[in-house]
């Protein structure tokens, strides 16, 4: 991994829009955010194994008609990284807390991957405080995720989500990854990029250092390990009656276009070609495209 990774304040201050690296200590933990532009707020919640900065080919054009709020989740980049509060209802009371201090009553709100299930629990615990919500190849955890198999079988569709157990083995993944984690951070992205190159080795880099030390992964770890009381949670929560739009890619459109639809009361569903997980980087133009309209 390279040694000159730049500063959030630096990479922030290298996005079109003015946009700034800020911290706020609200619900028991410190938390991370880059903000800019104008207008209504819409906080942007990132995945794993990346950080707010999975954004930046998106902030700029939002910060035109958006008050952008792109946040570090709890356990994740310049947040703290706390022994406790990764279920994704606690990780939702953070980004209420943190609209609030920042004095924002309702907020759109838009995530992919583990930024997704909180931005789906933010909706569902705090409706009155929910303008529109938007979710990015990922639907909030809920039982299936019990039937993917340990050993695959020819016929099951990748890709095989060994990463899942992984997560959830105590104490062996930082002793593997510490110093390493660039290696999951391009196998990961290997896995579901079309083009490598829409996440260049500088930004690999970023993601890599931001995960590289044995608390950064424990944090991220946390996401994983809170999945059975997610799931719990998720039981719970009604049908959302604010707006909701689905960004997914081919097999994966396939499965949200079913479930989603199922969790609120108006729900629109978009494909998104030629990619796979990391839309937001590899196709950012149509994912601005899709979130201002909706969120506009």
């Amino acid at each position: 991994m390279g040694t000159n990774v730049p500063s959030d304040e630096e990479l922030a201050a290298s996005l079109e829009g003015g946009f700034t690296s800020e911290y706020a200590d609200v619900n028991g933990v410190r938390l991370h955010y880059v903000t800019g532009g104008q207008g209504e707020p819409l906080f942007l919640l990132p995945g794993w194994p990346e950080t707010w900065w999975e954004y930046r080919k998106v902030m700029p054009v939002l910060a035109e008609r958006f008050r952008v709020v792109a946040v570090d989740i709890r356990g994740m980049g310049g947040s703290s990284r706390p022994g406790t509060g990764y279920e994704k209802k606690s990780m939702a009371a953070d980004i209420r807390a943190l609209a609030e201090h920042l004095g924002h009553e309702r907020i759109n709100i838009a995530g992919h991957g583990i930024g997704a299930m909180v931005a789906f629990a933010y909706a569902a615990n705090h409706e009155a405080a929910t303008n529109r919500l938007a979710i990015i190849n990922t639907t909030h955890i809920d039982d299936s995720y019990q039937n993917f198999r340990l050993m695959p079988k020819p016929e099951d569709t990748p890709p095989h989500r060994w990463w899942l157990a992984f997560n959830i083995v105590p104490g062996f993944p930082e002793q593997a990854l510490a110093g390493r984690y660039r290696i999951m951070v391009d196998y990961m992205l290997g896995l579901s990029l079309v083009n490598p190159d829409a996440v260049l080795p500088a930004d690999r880099d970023v993601y890599a250092q931001a995960y590289d030390t044995p608390e950064a992964i424990r944090a991220s770890q946390g996401w994983f390990q809170a999945y059975q009381q997610d799931i719990d949670d998720f039981r719970g929560y009604g049908t959302l009656s604010v707006p909701v739009l689905g960004l997914a890619y081919g097999g994966f459109y396939d499965y949200m276009n079913r479930v989603l639809p199922t969790c609120g009361s108006d729900v629109r569903v978009v494909e998104v070609k030629n990619t796979r997980n990391y839309m937001v980087e590899e196709q950012p133009e149509t994912v601005a495209a899709e979130l201002t309209a909706f969120f506009g």
